[in-house]
Parts: structure tokens; sequence; C-alpha cells
């Protein structure tokens, strides 16, 4: 699991936020989590970062941030080469899926939870 690095874009220190839920599932199942946030904070042993900071390894970015918030993120999510995109429900994005695909990086609409607690994450 631990291969399996996973940024949480649009990451809240706030318990009822879906991707404070999803950080601490995805660290409860051994996953790496990066996160990214409007503010500074931390999740459990996970640290909220701002901007764009340089994480290394990145396999999965999941999206909880609306499309028209996604936009200043694109260069920085292609800058780290992930295998693949969820967009969480409310994060649906054609435009940055078809960029991603044009890079072969695979994207799903999907909730990163369902995956999660279905094994098929």
């Amino acid at each position: 699991m631990e291969g399996k690095v996973t940024l949480v874009l649009g990451a809240s220190v706030n318990p009822d936020r879906y991707a404070n839920r999803a950080i601490k599932s995805l660290r409860r199942k051994g996953y790496t989590v990066y996160a990214i946030g409007l503010r500074k904070g931390q999740v459990d042993d996970v640290i909220i970062e701002t901007g764009f900071p340089e994480f290394k390894n990145v396999d999965t970015v999941t999206l909880y941030l609306s499309a028209k918030n996604q936009f200043s993120y694109y260069d920085y999510i292609f800058s780290l080469n992930p295998k693949r995109i969820i967009f969480n429900p409310g994060a649906e994005n054609e435009e940055l899926k078809k960029m991603a695909k044009e890079r072969k990086i695979e994207n799903l609409d999907a909730c990163t939870l369902v995956l999660l607690s279905t094994g098929q994450f």
C-alpha cells in the first residue's frame, strides 16, 4: 500500500468534509497520503499543505475541488505524473479528464470512500 501514494486535493481539517474522511480512511488502510488545501492544517498524521508543494511518486490524485477551482492546479497535477485522477462527486471536469486522457492518465468519476470500502481503490 505504501507504494500507492495518494494526493488529496481540496483537503480540509473539517471532519464533516469528505476530503477529511478520505484522508483518514486512506491512512487507516496504510496508504501514504499528501494533502493540499486552502489553509494549512493537519488531519491525524497528515499535514495539509497549501500552494504547489513538491511531492514525489504520486500514484493517485483524488479531487475534492469543483471544476472551476481545479484550473489553477492543472499544470501542477500533470507535473506530478500521476497514474490516475479520481473525480469525486462534485469534482467532475470534462476538460481536465480530456487532458488527462491525452497524457495516458487513467481518470474516473468515483468516490474515493466507496472505492476504499469496496476494495477497489
